[in-house]
């Protein structure tokens, strides 16, 4: 008997009438991207839904029974899901837990000891990012090239972020060297001394300058909410190295004038936490001893060669008493909130006498002073580095000569490992006689010494590069702690400290992430192993058609089947039947076909259905090398959306 429903009353019973071929089309690209685990959970959830749609689910097939519940959690703890979760730990593990761990040694409450009243002046220095380009590795081959240029930004940019977002220091400094290849880029008046990077112009140049802002300028302002100091912070960045700009004859003015433009001046004072910091263009003030390539000159015949290239710094190093006098009452001043203000004497003078007005020269409050220098100060060879030097520790304790240890005292083209004696000698003299502190790159690695053979002994440390490029297996960076109270009107310290008690600093060593590739590394060829012995014993040992084998394949489903004919009692109902939705699924793309297919046929009693493998057409493992395939796949898909996951979101 059948059944028509013709009147508008009967209509409002209806079930609304659905596309479910492009229902399906739409659902099945979603299925798609599911493992194989959830794919089966939302075919027997779209059966359910069949058969209380059709009125054919019984009391024994409503809920979840102890059968469909096994069967779900043994899709979830597989071997492959197993790996999927290793991979997840181990992707957090190098891409942030070995980052905190390493910077939680670095608070400033661990390691600073001043009086519970201080206030001091937090510091943060950054040695030789030399962001990588063509002239790092000029034989490194695509893509390689392009994935160290990525790697050691995405290293430098979350190591300064995660800086600033722990400390927040009140004042960043860069020593130098900020390109690897800045000196190579052409400028409107120059180009490179080497004919293979001539190609490179100035627009390559803007292109690098754009990518340390990106790597550390856009990160700053995450560590304002650290600082308390009424100034504001600072990130000073005008220090040139000579990567930057070359070395002694070897710089080119054009070159120079670009660098700072863009980053300010290359010598200048600057009052940080009352101490005066005096920043010193050394690559360019070493052509003052270096011959004239232009005339073959040494200066020993009383010419002066590459007079244009050391001038400047010449010229400021000669006047260091009139900027250090400037800048320190300057800060007085701002720590009075005064202006800067001009005072005249009012007097009536006849109209032929001359009434010139010269403005007395600032002088120098006597603030301790720091020297900022690219180039390490000079010392005598084998004269050690300390304990914390990663290439070559001390070969004993207490050492006098260590060469391995040392700074190596060498040079060669655009480059000198230390300034000659006669520059040292001469940048620390006029420097000021309150020199205790020197900070110094272009090394990459740690080096801590005192200048007993200079006036004052200042203390220099070379500071380790932010790069894993760079020659070390671990970067660092410098924390330096400022503290010296002063009485606001005369600048002289209101507490009694001694001579550089007012300067503490701490090495802080960030993660290897050579090691941390390594052990991906190891992963993936252990992952390889396992998935390869495991696609060898299920292809062998359990094969498709083996319906009791313990161990399941990675993805399983019901091979198609018939759809069932609908009686002739329901055949005229407009009620949507099992047959009709599989007539529709029929033409819906692979895989969602087969689960319609599926749930419609197989699912009618969900207690006397059986989970068997699919057929070999529709499973890849039918052979060893498409289950090794198909089980990496799988795998792969998840890890990489997890790992630039975890990369994007620095």
């Amino acid at each position: 008997m059948s059944y028509s429903y013709a009147s508008a009353s009967a209509d409002s019973y209806r079930p609304a009438h659905r596309d479910y071929s492009t229902e399906s089309s739409k659902s099945g690209r979603l299925v798609d991207i599911l493992p194989p685990w959830g794919r089966h959970w939302v075919a027997e959830i779209q059966a359910r839904w069949i058969r209380s749609a059709n009125g054919t689910e019984t009391s024994r097939s409503r809920g979840w029974n102890k059968t469909s519940i096994s069967r779900m959690v043994r899709g979830i703890f597989t071997l492959t899901n197993a790996l999927v979760v290793l991979w997840f730990y181990t992707l957090w593990w190098g891409e942030r837990t070995v980052f905190h761990a390493s910077l939680e040694q670095c608070a400033w409450e661990n390691w600073e000891n001043w009086p519970r009243d201080a206030t001091p002046h937090h510091l943060a220095f950054i040695a030789d990012p030399q962001l990588v380009d063509p002239h790092t590795y000029p034989g490194r081959p695509w893509p390689l090239s392009t994935l160290t240029v990525k790697f050691t930004d995405q290293y430098m940019r979350r190591s300064f972020s995660l800086i600033q977002r722990n400390y927040g220091p009140d004042t960043v400094l860069f020593l130098g060297d900020l390109f690897d290849g800045g000196r190579e880029w052409a400028t409107k008046h120059s180009s490179s001394p080497e004919k293979r990077y001539r190609k490179y112009k100035d627009s390559f140049w803007m292109k690098e300058y754009h990518r340390f802002v990106k790597i550390f300028s856009d990160q700053w302002n995450e560590g304002d909410s650290h600082s308390s100091t009424p100034r504001g912070r600072r990130m000073i960045a005008s220090l040139p190295g000579n990567h930057d700009l070359g070395f002694g004859s070897g710089v080119q003015v054009p070159v120079r004038d670009r660098f700072q433009t863009y980053f300010g001046k290359s010598n200048r004072v600057d009052v940080i936490g009352n101490h005066t910091f005096v920043s010193v263009d050394t690559v360019s003030l070493s052509a003052m001893d270096q011959p004239d390539p232009a005339t073959g000159s040494s200066g020993a015949d009383g010419h002066l060669p590459n007079e244009q290239i050391w001038k400047e710094t010449e010229d400021f190093l000669n006047n260091m008493s009139i900027h250090r006098g400037k800048a320190e009452m300057e800060e007085l001043r701002m720590m009075r909130n005064q202006s800067e203000g001009h005072l005249f004497d009012h007097k009536v003078v006849d109209l032929s006498q001359p009434t010139l007005h010269q403005r007395p020269l600032p002088e120098a409050v006597g603030f301790p002073t720091i020297l900022l220098t690219h180039v390490p100060l000079y010392r005598k060879p084998a004269t050690p580095c300390g304990p914390y030097r990663e290439r070559y520790p001390p070969s004993s304790e207490g050492a006098i000569e260590d060469e391995r240890n040392a700074l190596t005292i060498a040079g060669g083209y655009q480059y000198q490992n230390v300034l000659t004696e006669t520059i040292s000698r001469d940048l620390v003299t006029k420097t000021g006689p309150n020199l205790i502190h020197a900070y110094s790159g272009d090394d990459h690695d740690y080096c801590e010494v005192t200048h007993r053979e200079f006036s004052g002994s200042p203390k220099e440390i070379t500071v380790k590069s932010l790069s894993w490029a760079m020659g070390v297996r671990r970067p660092g960076f410098v924390l330096t702690s400022l503290w010296n109270p002063v009485d606001v009107d005369t600048g002289k310290p209101t507490q009694q400290m001694g001579p550089g008690t007012t300067v503490q600093n701490h090495l802080c060593l960030l993660p290897d992430q050579l090691s941390i590739f390594i052990r991906y590394g190891l992963l993936f060829g252990l992952t390889l192993a396992v998935l390869l012995a495991r696609a060898v014993i299920l292809v062998r040992y359990f094969p498709a058609s083996d319906s009791s084998s313990p161990i399941l394949p990675l993805s399983e489903t019901r091979p198609r089947h018939a759809a069932k004919a609908p009686s002739s009692s329901t055949s005229s109902s407009t009620y949507p039947s099992p047959g009709g939705l599989a007539s529709r699924a029929v033409n819906a793309p692979r895989p969602w076909q087969e689960y319609h297919a599926y749930a419609s046929s197989e699912f009618d009693d969900v207690d006397n259905a059986k989970w068997k493998p699919r057929s070999p057409e529709y499973r890849r493992g039918s052979t060893i090398r498409g289950e090794f395939i198909g089980s990496v796949q799988y795998v792969a898909q998840i890890v990489f959306v997890w790992y630039f996951f975890l990369i994007w979101r620095w």
